[in-house]
């Protein structure tokens, strides 16, 4: 190897390269330790009914270490979204002093049975609510299901002023609603759209205006349905 001079220049010349690499590399890392360039300012935003500034504050104080340069976005990122009411949320740097942090809120539809919220995109999540919600019953993969169908059927059932208060759709995908007039309808598992409809308007036109105190309709038939006032089968 001592004899190849050629060889011998692109060792020297790769070991020269390293060391300048290396050397930048610490004089980079030195700088951007520096205290020449402090955290100054954390920017919050999104439209925050439940996030609250203590929870904010709290953050920023036991999680956000170091400079402008050093700030771990990532983990910024994670610490934020563990708040119970955050959605997603969005961390950046903003020269030359500056953090901007977007939290999106979760926005609730509904309870999933006593355990925890569901939001408008049909996703579960872990929060206190005080609020008067409908709530939900389902398998475990039926949340994205039950909310998209609450939408559906709850709009019907508008028409003839009522809402639904719960929702329950069993394993085999049998659907069972409750209005807040205190009605139970079995929908089934086919189609609970048009059947649903048809009942609303003979709700309408014909068993509203009997006054019957229905509690209960069963939407099962192919070509009609069966109610049952208290006490009775009509």
């Amino acid at each position: 190897m001592w004899n190849k001079p050629q060889l011998m220049n692109w060792i020297a010349n790769f070991l020269f390269a390293t060391a300048v690499v290396m050397m930048l590399y610490i004089l980079l890392y030195a700088v951007v330790h520096l205290p020449i360039f402090p955290l100054r300012e954390v920017k919050v935003e999104g439209h925050l009914s439940h996030v609250t500034h203590e929870q904010i504050s709290l953050i920023i104080e036991k999680h956000l270490k170091g400079n402008f340069f050093t700030l771990n976005l990532e983990r910024t990122r994670d610490a934020f979204e563990k708040l119970p009411w955050a959605r997603k949320v969005s961390v950046r740097r903003r020269w030359p002093d500056q953090i901007d942090v977007v939290i999106e809120e979760h926005e609730v539809l509904a309870r999933w049975g006593d355990i925890a919220l569901v939001n408008t995109y049909g996703e579960i999540f872990h929060a206190a609510s005080d609020a008067s919600l409908p709530v939900f019953y389902g398998p475990g993969d039926g949340v994205a299901e039950v909310s998209k169908g609450y939408g559906v059927y709850n709009a019907i059932l508008n028409q003839a002023h009522m809402k639904i208060e719960q929702v329950t759709l069993s394993p085999r995908r049998s659907w069972e609603i409750k209005t807040d007039k205190g009605m139970l309808i079995a929908l089934g598992r086919v189609d609970m759209e048009s059947r649903l409809t048809r009942f609303v308007k003979s709700y309408i036109s014909t068993l509203h205006q009997l006054e019957l105190n229905l509690r209960y309709a069963d939407l099962r038939y192919p070509n009609g349905f069966a109610v049952r006032k208290p006490g009775n089968m009509l």
